[in-house]
């Protein structure tokens, strides 16, 4: 701070102040925010972890593979949808690079087609060329239930169109307060899960009015079902990223308004000093 006038000090201690005003701010909206995405967490958890482990014993105990979503559509060149979630605005530390970095590095030698949900997945792959299915879902904030069954179901017709032959999706799961991990799924086709043997897997599940009745209407609800979890689950890591970002920043700002005003009476203690040896020096 050599150099650096009593005033100059001053101000940048008042610019310190009102940003420290504003990152506080914001940490308390996240808190909040945060506290209402938990809640929706813990009323899709059940329904999720339900409907995907019953969909798992389907596919696992089915015997027809040519069942519409247990195998991929014959095509010669492999596609690939990708859903991935991210947030409308930055502030959130590594949340949005994190998701964002591990999908492209996945989709990396493939033929993907992005479904973006958030303002910085848009710009992310379009800034890399990536063809988007469209931006209809460019507000995360904003979208409903309904929406992920929309997107779902028209998901699902792509897939049974052969328009695609895998669907995969991209989000944060919200481990606590102070930790997020980002993580991918494939939705489709459907995967048996490999077990033991058991007397239970070998049981024959039997469709009325049939298989491929019960898989058409089946499928696109567990894929709404799945994608809404998925929401549920990043906007809390988004929200929980933020709180911790903007704590950390207050703090930093609290450190440097004490280092700044540790400075400001520094450099007003030697200006008394050198006015008092001035004035001894003159009598």
């Amino acid at each position: 701070m050599a150099g650096v006038s009593t005033k100059e000090i001053k101000t940048r201690i008042r610019s310190m102040e009102s940003t420290k005003q504003i990152t506080k701010a914001m940490e308390m909206v996240a808190a909040s925010k945060l506290r209402h995405a938990q809640a929706k967490i813990t009323q899709s958890r059940p329904y999720f972890q339900m409907l995907y482990g019953a969909i798992r014993e389907i596919a696992e105990k089915s015997s027809d593979s040519s069942l519409p979503y247990l195998a991929p559509t014959k095509q010669s060149q492999h596609r690939t949808a990708f859903v991935v979630i991210a947030g409308d605005r930055g502030l959130a530390g590594g949340y949005n690079s994190n998701i964002l970095k591990l999908c492209y590095s996945q989709m990396q030698g493939k033929d993907v087609t992005v479904l973006p949900i958030g303002r910085k997945a848009v710009d992310f792959f379009q800034l890399r060329g990536i063809p988007l299915l469209n931006e209809k879902y460019a507000e995360a904030e904003g979208i409903s239930v309904s929406d992920c069954f929309t997107m779902a179901k028209g998901l699902c017709k792509a897939f049974r169109e052969g328009e695609y032959d895998e669907i995969c999706l991209g989000y944060s799961n919200f481990v606590s307060v102070l930790s997020q991990t980002p993580a991918t799924m494939r939705l489709l086709p459907l995967e048996p899960e490999k077990s033991g043997e058991s007397d239970i897997q070998h049981e024959e599940i039997l469709y009325e009015p049939g298989a491929t009745e019960v898989f058409e209407s089946i499928i696109p609800e567990y894929l709404g079902g799945v994608i809404y979890g998925a929401l549920c689950e990043s906007r809390a890591s988004e929200q929980a990223a933020r709180r911790s970002a903007m704590d950390t920043a207050t703090q930093n700002a609290e450190e440097m308004i004490a280092d700044l005003s540790l400075k400001f009476n520094q450099a007003r203690q030697a200006a008394i000093t050198q006015e008092i040896t001035e004035i001894v020096a003159g009598s």
